[in-house]
């Protein structure tokens, strides 16, 4: 089964490869794969492994947190931006994306922090005031 499953994979993948070369300019998509990968190689990451430097120290929640809030930010830039919005047709991006990607980090934020608050405000175990015993008993 996982043979027939690599076949029909890569017959997709070839019926991709002629769709791309046949019906658009190859040139442009090798330009634009080249871009991917420098701006991946050479900005992406780097900046990704600087940011993990950065957060060492805190816990799981908050990486966790800084890479969702980077992959959201980095897909919705081009809404954020407004990149394709036209004047004359305002059902084209019509919502207010800078506040929608800020109310999201914030609740990422939250959610982040969330661990933290807990430990602060939950009582430690050895911390525990023990109840009074009941005299009648």
């Amino acid at each position: 089964m996982r043979w027939v499953l690599y076949a029909a994979g890569a017959a997709l993948v070839g019926l991709g490869f002629t769709g791309l070369f046949l019906d658009s300019a190859p040139i442009g998509w090798a330009l634009w794969f080249g871009g991917v990968a420098v701006a991946h190689d050479g900005i992406l990451a780097p900046v990704v492994l600087l940011i993990g430097l950065a957060l060492r120290r805190t816990g799981r929640a908050a990486r966790a947190a800084a890479i969702v809030a980077g992959t959201v930010t980095l897909a919705t830039l081009p809404t954020v931006l407004a990149l394709g919005r036209r004047a004359d047709n305002p059902s084209i991006l019509p919502l207010d994306y800078v506040r929608n990607l800020l109310l999201l980090l914030g609740l990422l934020a939250l959610a982040a922090l969330a661990p933290r608050l807990w430990n602060a405000v939950r009582p430690k175990r050895g911390d525990r005031t023990p109840e009074p015993s009941d005299p009648d008993r």
